[in-house]
């Protein structure tokens, strides 16, 4: 127990840094020049495009707490407390949808997402409140115990004894992203703060090019001494600049003469790169390129395909990361081994109706679907049990390999002889 107690003591606290380097994996200025926090990326299309994407598309997942039955069957808990709370309301403020959409956008912002968990006195959970994670640190006491704390903003603090607030590991849901303890995850928007910070700097530009009337910059040359430079400038700049008097004809004076010096955005390749930004900040949350408005590459042929991918590759991996989580916290060890959490994405794999006919006629005709089963997929009303609409049929004319020939080895019974009368 020694051994164990001073290994927990000797380990590092949870930190957005490298072990032994001065980098940290925060929000702030990239090499463009531009600051990138969670605001300013998320005003560029790109990254509220793929953030809603991720966070509506686990928000509107149906979410079921199961327990296993008899036989590894699985039956949805209705009865308890917990299927209601995450199905319909976590609190009385929010939906179930409201609530999961918000720490779905926290963590594809800040790398975590943090929920404070309200218990009763049997220590049963009755609400769970979104926490900002702007706002949270994950730190260990002297023993090696996790901590997590809160810290209430100027506002708050005026109005409350202390502006810290101090949670145990069991007062928090705690999802974390990727990261290199297990403990703390790292925002993909501030381990990528370089690629939006150019998509940031290629929108401005593009801005600021279309506001000075889409003209490059340029030199009024005079063959002698302007008096008042400033005002020939502000000047020039109030009857030519701006996207409202574009096209103005311009009338020198004195031998005055105009040298643009600017790069014209055909030359600076700014379409192209404004593409590929965008195609880089859907690399970074691993969204297809057509869910964010990019057609270039994708066809009748292989967007559905792509539409399947992004529900394996990509919204599979965020689905397992919560049903742990909340396993991990909300269950008491007792109910572990009764219990478990399970997105359904059932409706998100399905294909087009044709195909979906034909798979439910073969699961059908092979046993291992029944009337019922293919209903409550389609979320049809379910047929009477005592009219066929739970039983499992197979095709006659398939049997089992032991019984191949059965009827060949039996001797056919002897037909009785009629008798006179």
């Amino acid at each position: 127990m020694n051994i164990f107690s001073g290994l927990f003591r000797s380990r590092d606290k949870p930190s957005n840094s490298t072990a032994g380097s001065g980098y940290s994996f925060f929000f702030g200025n990239s090499t463009s020049g531009k600051s990138v926090t969670e605001r300013s990326a998320m005003q560029m299309t790109a990254v509220y495009s793929c953030v809603r994407i991720l966070a509506e598309a686990l928000a509107g997942l149906p979410l079921h707490l199961y327990r296993y039955g008899e036989s590894g069957s699985k039956d949805k808990a209705i009865d308890h407390p917990l299927y209601r709370l995450l199905h319909d309301e976590p609190n009385p403020e929010m939906s179930s949808f409201v609530f999961r959409e918000t720490l779905m956008t926290h963590l594809l912002l800040w790398g975590n997402a943090y929920a404070q968990i309200i218990r009763n006195g049997k220590g049963e959970v009755v609400a769970l409140y979104p926490l900002m994670p702007n706002k949270m640190t994950v730190d260990r006491d002297d023993k090696g115990q996790l901590y997590y704390t809160y810290s209430h903003s100027k506002e708050e603090a005026n109005t409350m004894e202390g502006s810290n607030v101090y949670l145990t590991p069991s007062d928090v849901l705690h999802i974390p992203g990727l990261g290199f303890d297990g403990l703390v995850g790292y925002s993909p928007i501030a381990m990528a703060k370089n690629a939006i910070g150019m998509a940031i700097a290629c929108e401005e530009y593009g801005a600021k090019f279309f506001a000075n009337g889409a003209a490059p910059g340029g030199v009024l040359e005079h063959p002698g001494t302007i008096k008042d430079p400033q005002r020939v400038r502000e000047s020039w700049q109030s009857t030519f600049g701006g996207s409202h008097n574009a096209n103005k004809i311009a009338v020198l004076e004195e031998g005055m003469k105009y040298t643009p010096i600017g790069i014209s955005p055909e030359q600076a390749q700014f379409l192209e790169t404004r593409k590929f930004q965008i195609n880089e900040i859907a690399r970074i949350f691993r969204v297809p390129p057509h869910m964010v408005g990019d057609l270039e590459k994708s066809s009748f042929s292989n967007i559905e395909q792509q539409s399947l991918e992004f529900v394996t590759y990509t919204l599979q991996p965020w689905l397992i990361r919560w049903e742990q989580a909340l396993f991990r916290v909300l269950l008491n060890e007792k109910e572990k081994d009764e219990l478990f959490f399970k997105f359904n994405v059932d409706g998100l794999l399905r294909g087009d109706y044709a195909s979906r006919m034909s798979g439910y006629a073969i699961g059908r005709q092979n046993g291992w679907l029944s009337a019922n089963d293919i209903r409550e997929l389609e979320n049809l009303n379910r047929i009477p049990a005592d009219e066929g609409g739970d039983l499992y049929l197979i095709n006659g004319n398939m049997c089992k390999m032991s019984d191949a020939g059965i009827f060949a080895g039996q001797i056919p019974e002897k037909e009785e002889e009629p008798t006179d009368e």
